[in-house]
């Protein structure tokens, strides 16, 4: 999933909304039980719903919930599985890591662990380089899917791809060719440029070395790339490409961890850095967050006051008014402003009290 998905479940109010969360198994023999425990938190939303409305007002609904169901495929099952269903739409998400078992039906979807999910894992973009097909991937880890929508994938029809390259007295075959592979991997750029704008992640190149060099020469994105693996992978499947570039994409993801904890000690230097929940809180609700840094498992309620100020003196979690995750509050701000988001491991911003952040001014 990317925040395209997370942003077309936030739009969805109404009552019913119908959320289902639960853990599920990636190997046998633990994965036998999966297809058990969905049937009983299907029949547990169905029983719920069938008690507050009539058979005929929720039937669309509980049409769309069956065939959500009957087209999960558990062979691909990973950690975490969440069904969101209303009487317009039906939504099946895959997560790469466990869920408590929930069956939530309100006014909305419950997407905290959605929005969980997109904060705090590894992803990023690969883009297989290819004149036969450039593929978009959105990776998490290893686990890549594929984006079959905005134009991807892309095939190279111009000459030096599909079509003949010109002849006769004078033209330069291989130099026309370098051309045309210059103007397609541009114009893959200039398809992909929406995706990253709504969803701003490092990218990994996969591709013939050629093709790399054409892609940087032509990209807007080239500040973005945070590993590359050569090679040819017209013909392999997401699976297979996925484990060979999460290792050289782990390495880039240390890498930045690294370089942006030097920046953030020279921010911190220069005046231009914030440390502590309650300050990152307040300069990202000003727009003022270039890099947030966060410990990997940080997490933190809280509560908003009169004055718009995050108070962390919570002494009850679950009260309607509190939100489950501060942390995870900041992290959407910042993003939605403009800002990047780089996490680091426990314990390395001790110092900060596990959050913190360069300013922009």
């Amino acid at each position: 999933m990317n925040r395209h998905d997370l942003h077309e479940l936030q739009a969805v109010h109404g009552y019913p909304c119908l959320t289902i969360t639960l853990p599920t198994h990636r190997t046998r023999p633990d994965n036998k039980q999966d297809p058990i425990r969905v049937k009983n938190l299907v029949s547990q939303a169905t029983n719920r719903l069938l008690d507050e409305f009539s058979k005929r007002d929720v039937a669309p609904l509980l049409e769309r919930l069956d065939a959500l169901v009957a087209d999960i495929d558990y062979k691909y099952a990973l950690d975490g599985l969440v069904l969101t269903v209303s009487r317009d739409m039906a939504r099946e998400y895959v997560l790469p890591f466990p869920l408590e078992e929930r069956v939530v039906v309100d006014e909305t979807f419950f997407i905290r662990d959605l929005v969980h999910a997109l904060n705090h894992m590894r992803r990023y973009w690969v883009l297989s380089l290819s004149e036969q097909s450039t593929r978009l991937y959105s990776a998490t880890r290893e686990h890549l899917e594929e984006v079959t929508t905005g134009g991807f994938p892309m095939r190279h029809a111009g000459p030096g791809g599909d079509a003949p390259l010109p002849g006769g007295v004078g033209v330069s075959r291989s130099a026309y060719r370098d051309d045309r592979h210059r103007q397609f991997f541009r114009d893959v750029d200039k398809l992909f440029r929406p995706l990253m704008v709504e969803d701003p992640l490092p990218l990994a190149l996969a591709g013939i070395e050629r093709y790399h060099s054409f892609f940087r020469e032509v990209s807007s994105h080239t500040s973005h790339i945070i590993a590359t693996l050569s090679g040819n992978y017209d013909h392999m499947t997401a699976h297979d490409l996925g484990r060979l570039i999460w290792p050289p994409v782990s390495e880039g993801f240390t890498a930045r961890r690294r370089e942006v904890l030097e920046h953030l000690a020279a921010a911190v230097g220069n005046h231009r850095a914030a440390s502590t929940l309650g300050e990152v809180w307040r300069h990202a609700r000003l727009g003022r967050g270039e890099v947030l840094v966060v410990e990997d498992s940080y997490h933190e309620p809280g509560r908003i006051n009169d004055m718009g100020q995050l108070d962390l003196q919570v002494d009850d979690p679950t009260a309607p008014d509190v939100l489950d995750d501060a942390v995870d509050e900041v992290i959407t701000t910042v993003l939605a402003k403009g800002g990047r988001v780089v996490f680091v491991e426990d314990g390395e911003l001790a110092l900060h009290d596990r959050i913190a952040m360069i300013l922009r001014y």
